[in-house]
């Protein structure tokens, strides 16, 4: 990090504009993002799509974002925030506009590869956003940050409504305006980071495009990552399987499956900043064990499928049905996306503190693994409902995932705590 940024003032008015103006740019570009989460319905039906097919076409912009982070992660280090940002929200904007124009299932997705980009730009708002504060404050100006996961929300929300009033083909027509837009405000609106201006007074060079990466070996990186693959790539996930989800066990139609699917995206999003003042206060790994531990307990109810047996009574054969209703669904699942939402804080609070030289890349590459998630799981579902017949196996594999999330930290926490106290006992005058 900056040798200038302790001194600086978190609150001044270029960190605020700052902040401000990257988590707006990135509540529109998480809505350009997801928004096959209610266009993919309509394009399944249209084009007669198997469960498969309708998961790798909702998790393809999904692949995108999440393997350009790195990359853009290390650009923003290297050439700045406000730069990248603006050219990466132009790009994704052009790839949304000309989705309106495909036909077929290869241009879909072809063009949902290039509307993924709009993804990307988290990785390069972390890196933007953590140059104008100190580490004390990071947490907190992160989380904030954060909170344009609601754009998920605002997709599931807003569009059901553009696709009933016209098509699909106008919700990505809208879409696109709007981050074309946005890219304009963003440029226009905010100006180059400390650690930019610096080395533009100083005529400082930028390190080595090597050397970024170097920090990458460290094989805590890779547990962040899988941490992060749960909290925001299951995030995700859900996110967008959760429409077809309550269509297809509940029966709501499309307008009212994205209402309820954004009554899962709003908590998963907006809390987000709570946990970054958490993990402020209380320490982000106290964050990631409640995260972990109610996120397990969460998966594995949503996870019990509908059930009907029987049994020999007295007299005679005495039959059960169990089955969670679209009440109590709606209520776990506001529960899991609550504590996902503090999880992602937490992790991204532990970047910028161990790393600060490399937040670009590290949170790059977290940001990157955890999008995969976002990729892989859709996929993951529909796959296992295609093998199964169980709606609710998708909740069963989240269960296994949360659940080696949660060994591999407390036993690399008791592994650490234990070279401590043989550090202490080797060396009992320091």
């Amino acid at each position: 990090m900056s040798k200038s940024l302790p001194s600086m003032s978190s609150g001044n008015a270029s960190a605020t504009r700052a902040l401000s103006m990257s988590t707006i740019a990135f509540t529109v570009c998480f809505a350009v993002w997801t928004i096959f989460s209610i266009i993919g319905v309509k394009i399944k039906a249209e084009l007669g799509l198997s469960e498969t097919q309708f998961g790798l076409l909702i998790g393809m912009p999904i692949l995108t974002g999440s393997l350009v982070r790195i990359v853009l992660g290390v650009w923003t280090d290297r050439f700045g925030g406000r730069l990248v940002y603006t050219a990466t929200m132009l790009a994704a904007a052009a790839a949304t506009f000309l989705l309106a124009f495909a036909t077929t299932y290869a241009q879909m997705l072809l063009a949902a590869l290039g509307v993924g980009l709009a993804g990307g730009s988290f990785a390069v708002g972390v890196a933007y956003v953590s140059r104008f504060y100190s580490a004390d404050r990071q947490g907190t100006a992160l989380g904030i940050f954060g909170v344009g996961n609601v754009g998920a929300a605002v997709t599931k929300f807003l569009a059901p409504f553009v696709l009933l009033a016209g098509g699909w083909q106008d919700v990505a027509l809208i879409w696109a305006s709007a981050l074309g837009f946005m890219a304009l405000i963003f440029w226009f609106g905010t100006q180059d980071d400390p650690v930019i201006r610096d080395r533009r007074v100083n005529g400082a060079k930028p390190k080595n495009f090597w050397t970024e990466f170097a920090p990458l070996k460290d094989m805590r990186v890779w547990r962040f990552a899988l941490y992060y693959f749960f909290a925001f790539g299951a995030f995700v996930a859900l996110a967008l399987w959760l429409p077809r989800y309550l269509i297809g066990v509940y029966g709501f139609d499309i307008a009212t499956a994205g209402m309820l699917g954004a009554a899962y995206s709003i908590p998963g999003s907006v809390f987000r900043a709570y946990g970054g003042v958490l993990s402020d206060k209380i320490g982000a790994r106290t964050v990631l064990y409640w995260t972990f531990a109610v996120s397990a307990v969460a998966c594995a109810v949503l996870a019990l499928p509908a059930t009907d047996y029987t049994v020999r009574g007295i007299n005679g054969p005495i039959s059960f049905h169990f089955e969670i209703g679209p009440v109590a669904f709606i209520a776990v699942a506001f529960v899991l996306g609550f504590f996902m939402s503090l999880g992602k804080a937490a992790v991204y609070k532990h970047i910028p503190v161990y790393y600060p030289q490399n937040v670009g890349a590290v949170g790059g590459l977290v940001g990157m693994i955890g999008g995969l998630g976002g990729f892989i799981l859709p996929i993951a579902f529909g796959a296992l409902n295609d093998l199964t017949g169980v709606w609710s196996s998708c909740f069963m594999l989240l269960f296994l995932i949360v659940a080696a999330c949660f060994a591999w930290m407390h036993f690399a926490i008791l592994r650490m705590e234990r070279a401590i106290a043989d550090e202490a006992v080797a060396s009992p005058a320091e």
